[in-house]
Parts: C-alpha cells; sequence; structure tokens
C-alpha cells in the first residue's frame, strides 16, 4: 500500500532548517541566472537574428519537450538514486550548456543546446521536490512550498528587469555567463546538504523490486500512485486544465495590446511583473491559510478569478479609450491574474508534497511535470488557431469564461471528492491495519 510517513523529528522555525535554508538558496541563485538567461536567448534569437515566429516558437517547444517525454523517467531516477548528486551533476552540466550558447552561430546549435539543458533541468525538479520532502515535516509543508513558490516569482519579477540592464550594458554573452555561474553557486551550495535523509521506502516497494517488476511498471508508479487518491487525481486534471487555458491567453498577450492605439511599448513589461506580483502575493497568502487542507477551495476560485479579469482585460482592450484608465484596468487585470494562478499552483504543490510518499516523490512530480507540460506546449497551439480564427479578444474571453466554468466545476464537485478521497484513504488504512495484525 502506498503510505505516507510523517515521522519527522520536532518542527523547528523553517528557518532555522540549515539544509532547507541551502537548497531555497541555491532555487534562488538558479532562477535569476534562468531569467536572464531566457531574455538573453530571446534578445539574440528574435532581434540580433531576426528569426521569424515560427523559429521563435520552436525555441519554448525545445525547452518544453524534454519535461514532456522524459519527466517520468527524470522521476524514477529521482527515487532511486542520490538526489543531491543528481542536483549537483545537473547544475554543472548546464554550466558547460549554457556557456556554450555563447559560441552558437545557427539556429539548429541553439535548438541543440536547449534540448541538452531541457535534459537537466528535468533531472533536477523532481530530484528537488524529493529532497524538498527529505527536509521538511509534512506540518511546515504549506510554508516550504509557499516560500519556494515567492522565489520563482520574486526571481521572476527582477529577472527580465536585470536581463534588459545587462543585456544593454555588456550584451547577450554578458547574461550567458552570468547564468552559468549561477548554476555553478548553486551547484556549490547544494554541496553542503545532507548526503541523505530520506525514509526506508514502503513495503510493497521492496515487493515489487524483489518480483522484479518491469521498468514500465516503475515508470507509472507516479500515475498510479496519484490515480489512488481521487483529490490529487482531481487536482492534476484541473491543473493541467488551467494551464492549458492559461496559456492559450498567455501566448496571444502580444496580439490583444497590439489592438489598442499609441500603446505604450512598456506596458507588457509592467503587465508581465503584475502578474508575478500577483502570484507572488498569493504564494505568501496561501502559505499562511494552509491551503493544502483544502485545495480544492483554493484551486477552484483561483481559476474562476483568473478566467473573470482575462475577459476583463479582453474586454477593456476592446471597447476601452486608450489613456492611463485603460493601461491601470490591464495593470490591475494582470495582477489579479496573477493572483488567481497562484492560488491554483502554489496549493497543488504543497498537497502533492504532503501526499505523496518520500519513496515516490520523484515520479509523483516527473509525471505531474510531464503531464503540464503537455499543456504549455499544447495551450499556444489552440491560442495561435483561435486567434487566427476569431481575433485576441474572442480568444482572452473564451479562456477566460473556460476558465471560470472549469472553476465552478470544481467547486461544485468538491464535497463528493473530498468524501471519495476520505473514503479511499479511510480503506487504505483499514487494509493496512488489517495487515500488519497478521504479522
Amino acid at each position: 500500500m502506498f503510505t505516507v510517513n510523517t515521522m519527522k523529528s520536532a518542527d523547528p522555525k523553517l528557518t532555522a532548517n540549515g539544509p532547507l535554508m541551502r537548497l531555497l538558496a541555491a532555487q534562488l541563485v538558479s532562477n535569476i541566472g534562468d531569467w536572464l538567461y531566457v531574455l538573453a536567448l530571446l534578445t539574440m534569437v528574435g532581434l540580433k537574428w531576426n528569426a521569424t515566429p515560427w523559429e521563435i516558437a520552436a525555441v519554448s517547444l525545445c525547452m518544453a519537450i524534454p519535461m514532456l517525454l522524459g519527466g517520468p523517467l527524470a522521476g524514477l531516477a529521482a527515487d532511486r538514486m542520490n538526489r543531491k548528486a543528481l542536483m549537483i551533476g545537473s547544475d554543472l552540466i548546464r554550466v558547460v550548456i549554457v556557456g556554450a550558447l555563447i559560441f552558437a552561430n545557427s539556429l539548429f546549435q541553439v535548438y541543440l543546446l536547449l534540448l541538452m539543458k531541457g535534459a537537466m533541468d528535468v533531472v533536477f525538479s523532481p530530484a528537488k521536490s524529493g529532497k524538498l520532502k527529505e527536509l521538511v515535516s509534512s506540518s511546515q509543508m504549506d510554508s516550504a512550498v509557499s516560500i519556494s513558490s515567492a522565489i520563482e516569482q520574486i526571481t521572476k519579477i527582477i529577472g527580465p528587469a536585470a536581463g534588459g540592464l545587462l543585456v544593454a550594458a555588456f550584451g547577450v554573452s554578458a547574461c550567458y555567463l552570468i547564468d552559468a555561474g549561477t548554476f555553478l553557486v548553486s551547484a556549490a551550495i547544494l554541496a553542503f546538504l545532507p548526503r541523505e535523509q530520506r525514509e526506508r521506502a514502503a513495503a510493497g516497494e521492496h515487493a515489487d523490486r524483489k518480483s522484479a517488476a518491469s521498468f514500465r511498471s516503475e515508470l507509472s508508479a507516479g500515475l498510479r500512485l496519484i490515480a489512488s487518491m481521487p483529490i490529487v487525481l482531481s487536482g492534476v486534471i484541473m491543473l493541467v486544465s488551467a494551464l492549458f487555458v492559461l496559456n492559450i491567453a498567455d501566448s496571444q498577450v502580444v496580439t490583444l495590446f497590439r489592438i489598442i492605439p499609441g500603446i505604450s511599448g512598456d506596458l507588457l513589461g509592467w503587465c508581465v511583473g503584475a502578474s508575478g506580483l500577483g502570484t507572488l502575493i498569493a504564494a505568501l497568502a496561501a502559505g499562511k491559510l494552509g491551503a493544502s487542507r483544502r485545495p480544492l477551495v483554493f484551486m477552484g476560485g483561483g481559476a474562476a478569478l483568473m478566467g473573470l479579469v482575462f475577459a476583463v482585460a479582453a474586454v477593456a482592450t476592446a471597447y476601452g479609450t486608450p489613456g492611463t484608465l485603460i493601461y491601470i484596468t490591464l495593470f490591475s487585470a494582470f495582477l489579479l491574474a496573477g493572483a488567481g494562478a497562484g492560488f491554483v499552483f502554489v496549493p497543488f504543490s504543497a498537497m502533492l508534497q504532503k501526499r505523496t510518499p518520500e519513496a515516490y516523490t520523484g515520479r509523483v512530480f516527473g509525471t505531474a511535470n510531464s503531464l503540464t507540460s503537455a499543456a504549455v506546449i499544447l495551450g499556444p497551439v489552440a491560442g495561435g488557431a483561435l486567434v487566427t480564427a476569431s481575433g485576441p479578444v474572442v480568444a482572452f474571453i473564451v479562456s477566460g469564461l473556460s476558465a471560470i466554468l472549469l472553476g465552478l466545476l470544481v467547486l461544485g464537485l468538491r464535497g463528493y471528492i473530498e468524501r471519495r478521497d476520505s473514503a479511499v484513504a479511510a480503506a487504505a488504512q483499514d487494509s493496512s491495519s488489517a495487515a500488519h495484525s497478521l504479522l
């Protein structure tokens, strides 16, 4: 049976948890570098090399495809191998890959390097999730995930601005060098993490090994575990659907803004920053409120809020009078949309960490990452088709209404899902107790 072992030592303050602080510090350094690298890459490919829209789209695909295809395999590695070693190795290899971008002189070389870097990103992500599970007790998981998500959003706000200044002052190569340096610093910080603190695998996993379970069965363990918990399965379906809808809109923000007469060139940057700020606020609030205890409430409400402001932004763009008022309206809409997205993502991550047995953390998060990557890839494709057929205003209204309906559906079904989840958990507990009584 899949069981969650919550036997951790007494809970000190998170800031007193030295290994956790080192893990988060490594994330902070690495995330800042990644935003510098993305901006430098788009500047090089889009502005210096004058790549076509499809060539630029291929850049995004090269970043997402490794996660889509390699998530379960990387998750299995994170559960079977030393997570600390996997993270450090991934960082060191990325130092070389990002440094090599300085010498790239063709799109083919860029695509190849991005695929290689994406593969290392895939290795790092589930290993980091598993290490977080090792270092943090279940009672503090909400706060830990909240801090980790807040770091992601802070770097999303700071990174692009710093990247723009660095590109303007020192050029694209400087950003690549700094990003390579951040991975080196991250690896150095991670070297001071404890060697291994993972708990022993559940008895069922030992049985699987003794019976020589197939490699395919091992890879699918994450999906089986997700499917065994109704509230987690519902959360995954909700998250993937919300990401799909979000990326329909996100991928077409530029086309929406282009219809505003005399639009300021700074508006897009301000709105992206507002979105990151909204998600940051939601991440901090979710941690304080213990959102993983009622994840579907936060996720459903967040999706509905996100959809509402998408629709408002489209209507304001189509019918609003150009000027300060529409800029304030759009800035506020993106702030609220970011908050809605945060209330979808953060409670889900905290819930998944708390409900996943430590021995299966890598595979569960690898599977979840693979599923969300599919939404990240397909969303922009659907957005492009919708805009081509009906225009950006209709695309935003459709995506907004879809998110609202999705949120309301989750809220309406929440009671049934939670009752079903409680019944499954009780049955699992009874089965486990009966098995122990026979020993």
